[in-house]
């Protein structure tokens, strides 16, 4: 059986395929009785789609597997907090748990900036658990958005080298 840091370190595995093709870094598995049934990572910037977060493509795949848009007995492992998008998305599919790793103070909607994913006038609320292996998501978004800003310094010194030279 294993744990709830176990399948956080494999979404964060999933995020590292998200940077490796320059998409920002997040990770999301679907897991029933302890079996992966979905699995996904950031593709917004590659398939010119807006609502490709980890967590849609995870939760599609999922509904595909197991023949069902309802996933009642699922719990979804996210390296960052759900935005709206993904938060109502999870509110709908009816996903038992989200448990998340690092918090996100301009978009979370699983209790940062907004609660959508316990609302109680909704139709279902999920278990939140939040901060799973917090410092280690945080350092994987932290160190791409780090490593993002040298490279439009580098791009910007490089035009301006050539507009002076």
């Amino acid at each position: 059986m294993k744990t709830d840091e176990d399948w956080m370190l494999y979404a964060m595995s999933l995020a590292a395929k998200a940077e490796a093709v320059g998409e920002i870094p997040v990770g999301a598995v679907v897991v029933i009785d302890n079996e992966i049934v979905g699995e996904g990572w950031n593709q917004s910037i590659m398939q010119h789609d807006p609502s490709a977060h980890a967590e849609m493509l995870a939760v599609r795949a999922a509904g595909a597997r197991i023949g069902n848009y309802r996933m009642l007995d699922a719990t979804l492992y996210v390296t960052l907090e759900p935005c709206a998008m993904c938060a109502g998305l999870l509110v709908h599919a009816r996903v038992k748990r989200v448990v998340f790793g690092a918090t996100d103070l301009k978009t979370g909607a699983c209790g940062s900036v907004m609660d959508l994913a316990r609302h109680p006038t909704l139709n279902h609320q999920l278990q939140v658990d939040g901060g799973v292996l917090a410092e280690q998501c945080s350092q994987q978004l932290s160190a791409f958005f780090k490593r993002r800003r040298a490279e439009q310094k580098a791009l910007k010194q490089a035009k301006h080298k050539d507009i002076t030279s």
